[in-house]
């Protein structure tokens, strides 16, 4: 049976990975997997159950394996109601990554994971992709941006406001409050970077024979081209060593 090609894209939080991995998905044809909104969905499910995230990590671990969960229409499921918007705050966001530092919750969701990969191909985005969950992904990248230009653009995303506008506001001193969110979310970023780095399990890395992509300077656009010129070339090679 022919492999299913997969495309592993790791990196911190507001890279741009997703939108990234989104595009070459749709670009190619594949499907795509956000991992993140698995841990941001076990996460809002074990908040709803009222468990204790700094507690034991079986009773977490238990429900994000048995959680209702489901990708339908472009939204986010679990049970019978969307939660698309809901897992895209920072209280969730945050939350998602404090359980995924738990071996336990990581386990159990490794294959829920790994079920996404079909024909005729995944392009999958997290922090763990190419160094556990799809080890023999076609190709890996690892994508990244500073910490000041990542806290930059989720502002710009939680402020609904273009990136430019919300840059100039804050180096211009003209909005108090946006600048305040600004500094919390820089905050948040660096100490999730610390966590995700610092786990005993899965850390954040970029894995030997994964290509960096640093887009601090790059569009969407961009990014997405030299992703999709970095495949073209593994697959070019793969069909020449057939």
């Amino acid at each position: 049976m022919k492999a299913v090609p997969i495309i592993a894209i790791d990196g911190p939080s507001a890279s741009g990975k997703g939108t990234v991995a989104e595009r070459v998905a749709a670009k190619l044809g594949f499907h795509y997997l956000d991992s993140g909104a698995i841990y941001r969905a076990a996460a809002l499910a074990a908040l709803q159950a009222g468990l204790d995230l700094a507690g034991a990590a079986e009773p977490i671990a238990a429900l994000a394996g048995a959680m209702p969960l489901r990708f339908a229409g472009g939204a986010v499921w679990l049970g019978d109601a969307d939660v698309s918007r809901q897992i895209r705050s920072e209280e969730c966001g945050t939350s998602a990554s404090r359980i995924a530092a738990l071996p336990a919750v990581r386990d159990a969701l490794l294959e829920r994971q790994r079920a996404f990969a079909a024909a005729p191909g995944l392009v999958a985005d997290g922090r763990d992709m190419a160094s556990v969950v799809f080890q023999s992904a076609a190709l890996k990248v690892f994508l990244t941006a500073g910490v000041n230009e990542r806290a930059w653009r989720r502002t710009a995303q939680l402020a609904t406001i273009p990136l430019n506008d919300a840059k100039g506001l804050i180096e211009k001193e003209k909005d108090a409050k946006l600048a305040i969110l600004f500094d919390s979310v820089l905050t948040d970023l660096q100490e999730r970077d610390r966590r995700d780095a610092g786990r005993s399990a899965a850390p954040l890395k970029q894995v030997e024979g994964a290509k960096l992509l640093d887009t601090t300077q790059l569009s969407i656009d961009e990014a997405v081209a030299r992703v999709l010129g970095w495949y073209r070339e593994v697959s070019e090679a793969q069909a020449g060593a057939v």
